[in-house]
């Protein structure tokens, strides 16, 4: 069994020759992106065809961006990822449609052991992350192995998030907790108590979706 295997498998793997070469590979054309001029699609669509990223429509992640192997990175569609961010896709990582995540913001699905004799034989391991559609995730935020993020949900700036969060929340904290429920009657604001205009609250009502990048 090799480590690869064991690594695409959520089993304990080393990094060895395998995983080793797959780490180079995707950070030499990472370094090719994030030396690029912002919002270069062609080029950050193909970069991502050859380290294996998956992706649906209107994706956008700014640079520069950090990623551990590519191919265990699964996108839906109308991502917008800020700048400084990092996917450590040892394990899968899949994120839903319309997902904004903030600057700086780590998915971490790798790990080791806590037992020091088991830890330094240098075994480690790659378990999923999940983010639903519609999530919000803030500034720094860090998203620990094994961890699910439900639909529609917000998660605060600086949170460290250790455990699956639900659906239609405000989760913030360290580690992070569910805060309140996201009620429907929020639609009509943008920040706190301010309001939408009578403009942009006629988009938000109709449905509307513009994107950056037709």
């Amino acid at each position: 069994m090799t480590d690869r295997y064991r690594r695409d498998h959520e089993l304990p793997y080393i990094s060895s020759t395998g995983p080793v070469i797959d780490f180079f590979w995707c950070k030499f054309w990472l370094r090719k992106l994030n030396k690029s001029l912002p919002f270069n699609l062609p080029k950050e669509w193909l970069i991502f065809k050859i380290i294996g990223i998956k992706h649906g429509k209107n994706c956008v992640i700014d640079y520069p961006f950090k990623a551990a192997i590519g191919k265990n990175i699964e996108i839906g569609d109308n991502l917008y990822c800020n700048t400084g961010c990092t996917f450590e896709d040892e394990g899968k990582i899949t994120i839903g449609n319309d997902v904004f995540i903030g600057p700086n913001t780590t998915l971490c699905t790798a790990g080791h052991p806590v037992h020091h004799e088991a830890r330094n034989t240098r075994y480690e391991y790659g378990i999923p992350i999940t983010i639903g559609n519609n999530v919000w995730l803030g500034a720094n935020v860090l998203v620990l192995p094994g961890v699910t993020i439900g639909d529609n949900t917000v998660i605060g700036g600086g949170s460290v998030v250790t455990k699956d969060i639900p659906a239609n929340v405000v989760a913030v904290g360290n580690p992070c907790h569910v805060l309140r429920e996201i009620k429907d009657d929020e639609k009509q604001y943008f920040f706190k108590d301010r309001k939408f205009d009578d403009e942009a609250l006629k988009i938000v009502m109709d449905g509307g979706n513009p994107s950056l990048f037709k």
